[in-house]
């Protein structure tokens, strides 16, 4: 590759890089969410107002970086503004937990290439030095395992009382990887975790279990508990399916632990619609995988009795 191609090709890669940082931008503003004005003290940021810094050397972001990093803190509900490289972790004795994804930051300066300084010389100006932006990656201390004490975050506490007793063991109990912060709930079949937004981000905290267990039910369907298929993108009827499959698991749940949340995914109706107007049977069989995704997770129940079984334990008294 000649001179000119490198040159052609760097100038296209930090174009790409600008145009990516300034369309996050515009896509903040565009939600009214002003960037540089973070709403510190809500549900969903944790971490003190500061200047995120790397958390090996010390050293402060700037720039637009911190104005990255102050988004990332608020999007994923981190508890602290210290960050490292994925090398940095190792070196400390710790690792990037397993699935995380790091957030893209850059390096901005300046150098002169060759060709500038020979015509430099040859002209007897002033070389022209050319700005450049490099991407590396960084992970929240709260995404690392197994830091020195004094780096090691632990995972902040939902507030006390905003979850069911019973439903928290339950969590415990599946073993399954479920992780609470961000402002949004999910599942990811290829690492295997759930998370879902603390208690508190809910106006109803109630409302949080029915989540969780709907979350738990997408959990079920891996390859190694009851294999559904989850491979469908979204807006696909494969997808639509699994989220009915989830949605009923998460109502029996509820129902069995006692709990009545308002309905959640209102907004899959019309495509859950769609895929029960085109085959007669999708309700049975979405009911009965929904039972066994149920049934699989409430096997995990500390004490075997039911909401049913409590209630006729009390009328008998």
């Amino acid at each position: 590759m000649s001179r000119h191609q490198r040159n052609t090709r760097s100038g296209a890669n930090r174009a790409s890089l600008y145009d990516d940082i300034t369309n996050k931008i515009i896509a903040e503003l565009e939600a009214d969410r002003v960037p540089w004005v973070q709403p510190w003290g809500t549900a969903a940021a944790k971490a003190p107002l500061a200047v995120p810094a790397n958390a090996a050397t010390g050293r402060v972001y700037s720039g637009i970086n911190v104005l990255i990093l102050w988004g990332a803190v608020v999007e994923h509900g981190f508890p602290v503004q210290s960050w490292l490289t994925f090398r940095q972790a190792l070196s400390l004795g710790g690792h990037v937990r397993k699935g995380e994804r790091g957030t893209t930051v850059v390096y901005a300066d300046r150098f002169v290439p060759d060709d500038e300084k020979k015509r430099a010389q040859e002209t007897g100006e002033e070389a022209q030095p050319i700005p450049f932006l490099k991407r590396f990656t960084v992970f929240n201390v709260a995404q690392c395992e197994d830091l020195p004490d004094g780096l090691a975050v632990a995972p902040p506490a939902p507030e006390p009382g905003l979850i069911e007793p019973r439903v928290e063991a339950l969590i415990k109990a599946t073993g399954i990887d479920f992780r609470i912060g961000g402002d949004r709930a999910f599942y990811v079949p290829a690492h295997d975790y759930v998370q879902v937004p603390p208690p508190q981000s809910y106006f109803e905290p109630i409302n949080w279990h029915r989540t969780a267990l709907h979350e738990l039910g997408h959990a079920t369907g891996h390859a190694s508990r009851l294999g559904r298929d989850l491979s469908g993108s979204y807006g696909s009827k494969t997808y639509a399916f699994e989220e009915l499959v989830a949605e009923m698991n998460a109502a029996f749940c509820c129902a069995s632990l006692g709990i009545i949340p308002t309905v959640r995914h209102a907004d899959y109706i019309g495509s859950w619609l769609e895929v029960l107007r085109e085959d007669n049977r999708a309700i049975v069989r979405a009911a009965s995988q929904a039972s066994k995704a149920a049934d699989w997770l409430l096997a995990f129940l500390p004490e075997t009795e039911t909401a049913g079984e409590r209630a006729n334990d009390r009328r008998a008294a």
